[in-house]
């Protein structure tokens, strides 16, 4: 909470002085009505003067409509503060999320940023409108309600006075309880988040699979979860009003018995009554919406710790000073790779890979579910780090490349990889300074044309989310043609054929081999008809390399490598 208030609250600091200038206007208006009330009713009408009855009265719409008018400026101005505040958090938090390596992503997961992104900076954007409405409005209702009244009636204000310090550390005592329980439900609300995103991303597997009552269960299982640590943290803060109503409303019984009393005596007037109980109002209400902001206050807190959390994360994957290979021949060389997602490195993902490939050159990746294919590719565009070895591209340690420029020499088609709603033109483009030709001519290379241009609206059709109105076929064509329209240097393919037929999978093939001869090229496959053309073909199983060279020798000399081609061809 400390840097957001520092830091991203420190832009507005100006504005909020003036907001707050103005709304003090605006609450001493406020504070100004009864007792002119007071003075009218126990002082000018007593006197019988209609002048001075209009002139008080006009005094009183003046104040009004003051009062009206600055509180309504004020909170425009908090509420622009508080809107842009929120802005510019969530854009350095998106910003943020996008450079975090898989590492750091894997650790916060994917349900927990995007809760983080929504619910939390929601919480901090509430808290920020109210604090600013709220938080001198009402102190300064309290504290000048309680100064007004020793001037009208020092004795009644002790009484008063009296039940303010047991409401002050009920609010506080219970606010102070309540954050570590607003954190458990934010942590329960992340868990919330992800199975919710698995169940709608899966519905038709589940479906399929008659496992509506199952999914029906577990969503169930953590909903009442998140209620039950919801309902413990509402709780606990409820306390807070009721008990504070209690205290208040106690105190205004003993105010009115004592000032009855003193009334009765004539050490008190009726105006001042009158004036005073108005005063105990607007003080009660004051109070209460203190108790009120605190409420969101502590989920404030909780938010925003978990947003500092992610934006004080350290730069990761800082181009390092590594030494250049300067008689390096191969355009990528894999050096003694070691690599594990687990912390403890006991049980490595992958073991001692070795290969080099030339400019232009083709390798095909083959093994078993889990063998560590992708990972090889995660490590080559660096969204991991490798734990041991060193990985280079024309001889230069890609520790030592930024990240943004590494990244703009691939071309790549991941498992399971997105489709965005938008035209197919866009999802081809990406943002991309690419041409109307460059989209026409990759979608062309990526055996996509005929589809495309058979659509209603052509390369402007548009895609549902995640490309539902798409065939499975169609979807991957049109992400190689995403990989392809930029011609980039290095084209990584993992498992982008799965879905193709194996003659538009040979079209591929050779689209690949005559408009992307310079391109180097890595096809990870699950077939061995995809590879077998490679110039070279690595072999994995259990993360580590037990077959390596051309399709032919690897026929003769690797066991599993000829056993996956027998079971398919």
């Amino acid at each position: 909470m400390k840097k957001v208030l520092s830091v991203y609250l420190k832009p507005y600091y100006m504005r909020m002085l003036m907001g707050f200038v103005i709304k003090f206007i605006g609450t001493i208006m406020d504070l100004c009505l009864p007792w002119i009330l007071a003075y009218m009713i126990d002082t000018v009408i007593p006197q019988g003067r209609k002048n001075s009855i209009y002139l008080w009265g006009f005094v009183m719409l003046v104040c009004s409509v003051l009062a009206l008018t600055f509180n309504v400026i004020a909170n425009r101005m908090a509420s622009k503060v508080s809107r842009d505040t929120t802005e510019t958090l969530r854009h350095d938090l998106f910003e943020k999320i996008m450079w975090l390596s898989n590492t750091r992503i894997d650790a916060f997961t994917k349900p927990s940023l995007i809760s983080r992104l929504t619910t939390d900076t929601y919480n901090v954007n509430q808290m920020l409108g109210r604090v600013q409405r709220l938080g001198v409005r009402a102190p300064i209702l309290v504290v000048g309600g309680i100064l007004v009244t020793l001037t009208l009636d020092p004795a009644l204000t002790l009484v008063l006075v009296s039940v303010m310090p047991v409401t002050v550390f009920v609010t506080y005592y219970f606010s102070k309880k309540s954050i570590p329980m607003y954190h458990a439900l934010q942590r329960a609300m992340d868990k919330f988040v992800r199975l919710l995103r698995e169940d709608i991303s899966g519905i038709r597997v589940i479906k399929a699979l008659s496992k509506t009552g199952y999914e029906s269960e577990r969503y169930d299982t953590l909903n009442k979860e998140v209620v039950t640590l919801e309902k413990k943290a509402d709780i606990t803060m409820a306390i807070v009003n009721p008990a504070t109503n209690f205290f208040l409303n106690l105190g205004l019984v003993f105010v009115v018995i004592v000032g009855a009393y003193r009334v009765n005596c004539g050490s008190s007037e009726v105006g001042k009554i009158l004036a005073f109980l108005t005063y105990f109002t607007i003080i009660l209400n004051a109070m209460i919406n203190i108790s009120k902001m605190f409420v969101v206050v502590s989920k404030a807190v909780a938010s925003a710790n978990r947003i500092v959390e992610v934006i004080d994360v350290p730069e990761e994957m800082l181009p390092a000073l590594c030494e250049k290979l300067t008689n390096e021949t191969a355009f990528i060389r894999f050096s003694h790779v070691t690599f594990s997602y687990k912390e403890s490195q006991e049980e490595p993902n992958l073991t001692d890979i070795n290969f080099s490939l030339d400019k232009g050159e083709t390798l095909g990746i083959i093994g078993a579910t889990g063998s560590g294919k992708s990972t090889l590719a995660a490590l080559l565009m660096h969204f991991y780090e490798a734990n041991q070895g060193d990985i280079y591209i024309e001889g230069e340690n890609i520790r030592a490349i930024p990240t943004g420029t590494l990244r703009k020499r691939f071309g790549v088609v991941f498992q399971n990889d997105t489709i965005f709603e938008d035209s197919i033109a866009e999802n081809v483009r990406m943002g991309r300074t690419l041409s109307v030709n460059d989209i026409k001519e990759a979608v062309a290379y990526a055996k996509a044309k005929e589809f495309v241009e058979e659509a209603g609206r052509g390369y402007d059709n548009h895609i549902n989310v995640r490309g539902a109105n798409l065939s499975g076929g169609q979807k991957q064509r049109i992400l190689i043609a995403r990989a392809l329209a930029a011609h980039p240097d290095i084209l990584i393919l993992d498992d982008s054929s799965s879905a193709l037929d194996y003659k538009t999978d040979a079209a591929l093939r050779y689209e690949l081999a005559t408009h992307f001869a310079d391109t180097t090229k890595i096809i990870i496959a699950q077939r061995v008809s995809s590879i077998m053309h490679a110039d070279h073909i690595l072999v994995l199983e259990d993360g580590k390399m037990i077959g390596y060279g051309t399709h032919e020798m690897l026929l003769e000399q690797c066991e599993v490598y000829r056993e996956i081609r027998d079971s398919q061809l």
